[in-house]
């Protein structure tokens, strides 16, 4: 008999209440990704130069409705505008156009024109505004190219005669050679005592560098369609200059010379014709004195060269005087515009590489086989 006792089964044990999963409390809302600054300024960039744009359309819009000139005409040279440079509450006008530095036909600015082009557009605009009585050709110069020099002349000359108004010029510290031949032909010549004027002649410079490169052992291979193909040539022997080159060359000079005597004589009689007594004539012996001589604003005057001495102001009250302006005129100059298309450019301009020395003075870019008016004490 099987007295163990049967084996009991008890229930498992119930399992462990499950704890519900903890809240998460939801954090702070994620910060959109932080952007640049530059976007900003580009932005502004942008709208001012389309704000340029905009108003520089609509100004030529305005400009082409209000012109008597025909829609789409355009005219060539540089673009001026008119600024005040005395305002006496006047309607007339004295229009000042500056001279200062080497008289040069080379390119000055960054739309293509030169000297020459600025003064002659000056000019025009002197012409064609009725309430301009009178020019002061305001000169600072010691000189520069006779070709320029020349234009500039015949410019001032046409001026007066097409459009009856008196140039006036104004001798600043400098005014010889080439900055006397331009002023020959005006109506009036103030200098001042200091002035240094006159200078009148001829220069034609160069070089010659053979005794150099037979120093270093280069030598010339020259072929030539003429025997006079190669004059002025710097890499000649100097014996190989013949008297017969030497004499073309002085031919050329001689006649450049003459010229310029006869329009300081010239210029100089029309304007004491016109002026009577009251300016200065050319003294019999001016030629004396046309020798290259660098003269005083007072010997220049003495010697009829000048009409008065006196500052820029007298030259202003002359011009009043001769034009005959009543009650006062605003003094004005034309000035060289630049719009968004000049601005850009200057943008993209390319740095130069070239190593400049400052010794104190600008010296001219004298070419070789050029022809100038230029005074002596610029040359040293």
């Amino acid at each position: 008999m099987d007295t163990t006792s049967p084996t009991t089964f008890n229930d498992p044990p119930p399992p462990p209440p499950l704890t519900p999963p903890p809240v998460m409390a939801p954090g702070p809302p994620a910060r959109p990704p932080r952007r640049g600054r530059g976007w900003m300024i580009f932005a502004f960039v942008l709208l001012v130069l389309l704000g340029l744009s905009v108003l520089m359309n609509l100004g030529h819009m305005l400009e082409s409705m209000f012109s008597i000139k025909g829609v789409g005409t355009r005219v060539a040279g540089p673009k001026l505008d008119e600024v005040v440079l005395e305002d006496n509450d006047a309607s007339g006008k004295i229009a000042v156009v500056p001279v200062e530095g080497i008289i040069t036909s080379q390119v000055i600015d960054r739309g293509g024109f030169n000297l020459v082009d600025i003064i002659k557009t000056q000019l025009k605009r002197a012409d064609k505004d009725d309430k301009v009585k009178a020019v002061i050709l305001k000169v600072d110069s010691p000189g520069g190219e006779v070709l320029a020099s020349d234009e500039i002349s015949r410019a001032l000359e046409e001026f007066q005669d097409k459009s009856g108004k008196p140039v006036i010029v104004s001798m600043g510290s400098l005014a010889a050679s080439g900055g006397y031949y331009i002023s020959a032909p005006s109506r009036w010549i103030v200098a001042n005592e200091l002035t240094i004027t006159g200078s009148i002649g001829v220069i034609m410079h160069g070089f010659n560098y053979r005794g150099l490169m037979n120093k270093v052992g280069v030598r010339p291979e020259v072929y030539k369609s003429g025997k006079f193909k190669d004059m002025l040539s710097g890499s000649r022997e100097p014996e190989e200059v013949t008297p017969e080159e030497r004499q073309m060359l002085q031919a050329l000079i001689d006649e450049t010379y003459n010229k310029f005597k006869d329009v300081v004589a010239e210029g100089r009689k029309q304007a004491h014709e016109k002026n009577e007594k009251d300016g200065r004539a050319l003294a019999r012996d001016w030629t004396d004195y046309a020798d290259g001589r660098v003269l005083s604003g007072k010997e220049a005057q003495q010697l009829g060269f000048v009409d008065e001495l006196g500052n820029f102001e007298v030259a202003v009250q002359r011009a009043k005087k001769i034009a005959k302006v009543r009650g006062g005129a605003n003094l004005i100059e034309y000035r060289q515009r630049y719009d968004l298309s000049d601005f850009l450019g200057i943008l993209g301009e390319s740095q130069s590489r070239v190593l400049k020395v400052d010794v104190g003075v600008e010296l001219p870019k004298l070419e070789a086989g050029r022809l100038y008016f230029l005074s002596p004490t610029y040359l040293r």
